[in-house]
C-alpha cells in the first residue's frame, strides 16, 4: 500500500479492511470475500471413517481427549469406531462423547460430524498420538506422526528455601508429583522420571522454551517448586556420542549479521546458509541444542533487539566438542533480612544487583552478579551506624543503579550446576544449592580432592 505519515490518517478506526487504506468500510466483508476467492475450499475425501490423532487434551472429570480433523467419513457420538495402534494392531471401541470446537472452548455434539471438522472424540480404549481412529468394517491407517524426543533436561523439586510456602498455594512433593502426572497425560514431548528421593523430579522435554511453558502455567496456578540447570540429554553409538542439533533461523539487518554469524560459531554452530530477505538478511545454522542456551539474550543484545530468532529439532549427530561459557561469578546474600539502600550503596562496585532495597533475601540466596570469576558472599541487610554527630556526607542522596530482572527464561539460562531457581507465583529467585558459606566451602574442597 501508499506509505504516508499516520497523521493524515483519518481521527476514525484506521480503515484497514479495504482494498486501499482511502477507502473507508464499516464491515468486515472485504476480508471474507478476500479469503474465499485466494483460499481454496477443502478437499473432501470419499469412503470410510479416518481421523489421525493430532493431539490430545485432558480432562480432570473424564480423563485424556483425542483431537484430530476427519479425513474421510463421519463420526456421531455412541458409534462403534476401531483404533490403529503404533504396533499394527487394532481395538474396537466406541465414541463415549463427540465435541466440536466453538470459539474458546469444546461443544458436545450429538449430530454427525462430516469430514474436514476438527473434532474431539472421548474414546473407550487407551490410545497415542498418530493413532488412526477408522470404522470397524474397513480398517486403513493413515501414516503416522512422529513425535519428537526430548532433548533436554532438568531437575524439579520442592521448595526447600527459608521462604518456603510464603507465596505459593502448592508447595508439597504430592502437589507437585500430581501435576507433572497430569502434564504428560496430554503433553507428549514431556518425560517424567521420579529420582532416588520422592522430593525430585526429572523433567524431559524439547528445550528451554518447552519446559519454561510448563514452569510458568504452573507457578501462574499457584505452585511453588524450584528448577536446577538444564541439561542436554546425549545418546551413545557404539564408540561415539551424539548430541541433539537443532536448525536456528535469524532475521537481522544486514549490518548486525557478522555478529551473529560469530556468536553462533562460538557456540559450535555452521551456516547453512545466507540469502537477503527485504531489508534484512536470512541466517541457517545447524548448532547444537546446548549451544541455543542463553542464545537469545546474547544474539538480541548484540543485534539491539532487531534479530528474530527461530529454531527446530534437526538430528542426533557426533559430539561437536567443547563450548566455552563465560559468566562471572556471583553475589550471594550473607544473612536473612531486609536488604538496605545503604549497603547495596556501598556495594555498587562489587557488581550488579538483581534485587531492588527494602526487598526481602535469605542467606545463600544469588542477589547479583561480582565483576570478577568468583563467588563474593555479600551483607546487603547491614544498615548505617547511627550516633548524634553529624557528618558532611550524613545526608548524601543513594543513587543506586536500576536491578537486572531477569525473566524465567535468562534464570534457567543463567545458573551453574551448583545452583537452582526459585519458581513461586510472585517471585522468581536464584540461590545457591548449599545456602551455607562452610557447606559449599566443604563441598568444594571435596570436589578437588576427588
Amino acid at each position: 500500500g501508499d506509505h504516508r505519515d499516520l497523521h493524515s490518517f483519518p481521527t476514525r478506526a484506521l480503515p484497514i479492511l479495504s482494498d486501499d487504506w482511502r477507502k473507508e468500510t464499516k464491515d468486515i466483508s472485504y476480508l471474507l470475500d478476500t479469503i474465499i476467492e485466494h483460499i481454496p475450499a477443502p478437499k473432501i475425501e470419499e469412503g470410510s471413517l479416518q481421523i489421525q490423532i493430532s493431539s490430545i487434551d485432558y480432562s480432570s472429570y473424564v480423563g485424556r481427549i483425542a483431537v484430530g480433523r476427519i479425513f474421510r467419513g463421519k463420526l456421531q457420538a455412541g458409534q462403534q469406531v476401531a483404533v490403529m495402534k503404533k504396533d499394527g494392531t487394532s481395538e474396537v471401541t466406541s465414541v463415549k462423547e463427540l465435541y466440536t470446537f466453538e470459539g474458546l472452548g469444546k461443544e458436545k455434539i450429538k449430530t454427525p460430524v462430516e469430514a474436514g471438522e476438527i473434532c474431539a472424540v472421548l474414546l473407550q480404549s487407551a490410545f497415542e498420538i498418530g493413532d488412526t481412529i477408522t470404522s470397524v468394517d474397513n480398517q486403513q491407517a493413515l501414516p503416522r506422526i512422529k513425535v519428537d524426543e526430548p532433548t533436554m533436561s532438568m531437575l524439579f523439586l520442592i521448595n526447600n528455601s527459608p521462604f518456603y510456602g510464603k507465596e505459593g498455594q502448592y508447595v508439597t512433593s504430592r502437589h507437585i508429583n500430581d501435576r507433572l502426572l497430569k502434564e504428560i497425560q496430554k503433553n507428549l514431548a514431556l518425560k517424567v522420571e521420579n529420582t532416588e528421593s520422592p522430593d525430585r523430579w526429572l523433567v524431559y522435554g524439547r528445550g528451554i522454551l518447552h519446559l519454561s511453558i510448563l514452569i510458568e502455567t504452573m507457578r501462574r496456578e499457584g505452585y511453588e517448586f524450584q528448577v536446577g540447570q538444564p541439561n542436554v540429554i546425549y545418546k551413545q553409538d557404539n564408540d561415539q556420542t551424539l548430541e541433539p542439533i537443532e536448525i536456528l533461523t535469524v532475521i537481522v539487518p544486514e549490518e548486525f549479521s557478522s555478529k551473529v554469524i560469530d556468536i553462533c560459531q562460538k557456540r559450535r554452530g555452521d551456516l547453512l546458509k545466507m540469502e537477503p530477505k527485504n531489508d534484512r538478511i536470512l541466517l541457517d545454522f545447524s548448532i547444537p541444542s546446548r549451544g541455543l542456551i542463553g542464545i537469545s539474550n546474547a544474539v538480541l543484545t548484540a543485534t539491539e533487539g532487531e534479530a528474530t530468532i527461530s529454531h527446530r529439532y534437526w538430528d542426533y549427530e557426533p559430539f561437536r566438542g567443547p563450548i566455552e561459557r563465560r559468566r562471572n561469578g556471583v553475589l550471594i546474600a550473607m544473612e536473612t533480612g531486609k536488604a538496605l539502600a545503604y549497603s547495596l550503596d556501598k556495594l555498587q562496585d562489587r557488581g550488579r544487583f538483581f534485587i531492588d532495597p527494602n526487598d526481602e533475601v535469605y542467606e545463600g540466596q544469588i542477589v547479583g552478579e561480582h565483576v570478577r570469576n568468583s563467588d563474593l558472599v555479600v551483607n546487603v541487610t547491614k544498615g548505617k551506624k547511627q550516633s548524634n554527630v553529624r557528618s558532611s556526607s550524613a545526608d548524601d542522596k543513594i543513587i543506586l543503579t536500576p536491578a537486572y530482572k531477569m525473566s524465567l527464561e535468562q534464570a534457567m539460562e543463567y545458573i551453574s550446576a551448583d545452583e537452582l531457581v526459585e519458581i513461586t507465583p510472585k517471585s522468581i529467585r536464584l540461590r545457591k544449592i548449599l545456602l551455607d558459606e562452610n557447606d559449599r566451602k566443604r563441598e568444594m574442597k571435596r570436589l578437588e580432592n576427588e
